[in-house]
Protein backbone atom coordinates (compact mmCIF):
# COMPACT_ATOMS: atom_id res chain seq x y z
CA UNK A 1 0.00 0.00 0.00
CA UNK A 2 1.06 3.56 -0.61
CA UNK A 3 2.46 5.68 2.20
CA UNK A 4 -0.17 7.87 3.82
CA UNK A 5 0.49 11.53 4.55
CA UNK A 6 -1.08 11.72 8.02
CA UNK A 7 -0.11 15.40 8.27
CA UNK A 8 -2.96 16.11 5.82
CA UNK A 9 -5.56 14.68 8.21
CA UNK A 10 -8.50 16.86 9.18
CA UNK A 11 -9.88 16.58 12.68
CA UNK A 12 -13.38 15.10 12.88
CA UNK A 13 -15.68 14.18 15.71
CA UNK A 14 -15.18 10.55 16.83
CA UNK A 15 -18.83 9.88 15.96
CA UNK A 16 -17.97 10.72 12.32
CA UNK A 17 -15.72 7.67 12.02
CA UNK A 18 -17.03 5.08 9.53
CA UNK A 19 -19.30 2.42 10.99
CA UNK A 20 -16.78 -0.36 10.32
CA UNK A 21 -14.18 1.38 12.49
CA UNK A 22 -16.72 2.09 15.23
CA UNK A 23 -17.85 -1.56 15.18
CA UNK A 24 -14.23 -2.73 15.42
CA UNK A 25 -13.52 -0.40 18.36
CA UNK A 26 -16.64 -1.58 20.24
CA UNK A 27 -15.77 -5.25 19.62
CA UNK A 28 -12.15 -4.72 20.67
CA UNK A 29 -13.23 -2.93 23.86
CA UNK A 30 -15.62 -5.82 24.62
CA UNK A 31 -12.78 -8.29 23.93
CA UNK A 32 -14.94 -9.96 21.25
CA UNK A 33 -12.23 -11.18 18.86
CA UNK A 34 -14.67 -12.78 16.41
CA UNK A 35 -16.69 -9.57 15.99
CA UNK A 36 -13.48 -7.53 15.69
CA UNK A 37 -11.93 -9.85 13.08
CA UNK A 38 -15.16 -9.71 11.06
CA UNK A 39 -14.43 -6.00 10.39
CA UNK A 40 -11.19 -6.84 8.48
CA UNK A 41 -10.61 -7.85 4.86
CA UNK A 42 -9.32 -11.43 4.40
CA UNK A 43 -5.85 -10.08 3.51
CA UNK A 44 -5.75 -7.37 6.21
CA UNK A 45 -2.73 -6.55 8.34
CA UNK A 46 -2.30 -5.08 11.81
CA UNK A 47 0.99 -3.53 12.92
CA UNK A 48 1.42 -3.04 16.66
CA UNK A 49 4.62 -2.63 18.68
CA UNK A 50 6.64 -3.03 15.47
CA UNK A 51 5.17 -6.45 14.61
CA UNK A 52 2.83 -7.07 11.71
CA UNK A 53 0.03 -9.64 11.90
CA UNK A 54 -1.54 -10.74 8.61
CA UNK A 55 -4.86 -12.40 7.91
CA UNK A 56 -7.72 -13.39 10.22
CA UNK A 57 -5.88 -16.06 12.23
CA UNK A 58 -2.88 -13.88 13.10
CA UNK A 59 -5.13 -10.89 13.81
CA UNK A 60 -7.33 -13.01 16.12
CA UNK A 61 -4.20 -14.25 17.95
CA UNK A 62 -2.93 -10.67 18.30
CA UNK A 63 -6.31 -9.48 19.62
CA UNK A 64 -6.43 -12.29 22.18
CA UNK A 65 -2.86 -11.61 23.36
CA UNK A 66 -3.03 -7.80 23.36
CA UNK A 67 -6.23 -7.67 25.39
CA UNK A 68 -5.06 -10.09 28.08
CA UNK A 69 -1.49 -8.96 28.73
CA UNK A 70 -2.41 -5.83 30.74
CA UNK A 71 -5.42 -4.33 32.46
CA UNK A 72 -6.27 -0.85 31.17
CA UNK A 73 -9.00 1.60 30.36
CA UNK A 74 -9.26 3.12 26.92
CA UNK A 75 -11.05 6.29 25.86
CA UNK A 76 -11.48 7.52 22.29
CA UNK A 77 -10.37 11.16 22.62
CA UNK A 78 -9.93 12.35 19.02
CA UNK A 79 -10.36 11.35 15.39
CA UNK A 80 -9.11 12.55 12.04
CA UNK A 81 -9.78 11.84 8.37
CA UNK A 82 -7.17 11.94 5.60
CA UNK A 83 -9.55 10.85 2.83
CA UNK A 84 -12.39 8.37 2.26
CA UNK A 85 -10.09 5.43 3.05
CA UNK A 86 -7.78 6.62 5.83
CA UNK A 87 -8.76 7.53 9.39
CA UNK A 88 -6.96 8.05 12.69
CA UNK A 89 -8.61 7.27 16.04
CA UNK A 90 -6.66 8.50 19.08
CA UNK A 91 -7.13 6.51 22.29
CA UNK A 92 -6.00 7.52 25.76
CA UNK A 93 -5.00 4.44 27.78
CA UNK A 94 -4.37 4.15 31.51
CA UNK A 95 -3.41 0.88 33.16
CA UNK A 96 -0.80 -1.46 34.55
CA UNK A 97 1.42 -1.49 31.43
CA UNK A 98 4.91 0.08 31.51
CA UNK A 99 4.51 3.84 31.89
CA UNK A 100 0.87 3.51 32.94
CA UNK A 101 -0.46 6.16 30.51
CA UNK A 102 -0.33 6.37 26.73
CA UNK A 103 -2.03 8.07 23.82
CA UNK A 104 -2.13 5.76 20.82
CA UNK A 105 -3.04 6.46 17.21
CA UNK A 106 -5.03 3.68 15.58
CA UNK A 107 -4.53 4.42 11.89
CA UNK A 108 -7.04 2.65 9.69
CA UNK A 109 -7.04 2.07 5.95
CA UNK A 110 -10.39 0.90 4.57
CA UNK A 111 -11.16 -1.08 1.44
CA UNK A 112 -14.61 -2.19 0.28
CA UNK A 113 -16.15 -1.15 3.60
CA UNK A 114 -13.73 -3.20 5.73
CA UNK A 115 -10.40 -2.57 7.45
CA UNK A 116 -7.51 -3.46 5.14
CA UNK A 117 -4.75 -2.13 7.40
CA UNK A 118 -4.45 -0.98 11.00
CA UNK A 119 -1.26 0.58 12.32
CA UNK A 120 -1.06 1.34 16.05
CA UNK A 121 1.61 3.81 17.14
CA UNK A 122 2.24 6.60 19.64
Amino acid sequence: MDAIDWSRASRISPDELPETITQYLVAHQARDADAAVARFTPDASVTDEGRTHRGPEQIRDWLSHSSSEYTYTSELVAAARVDDRNYDAVHHLEGDFPGGVADLHLRFTLRDGLIARLVIEP
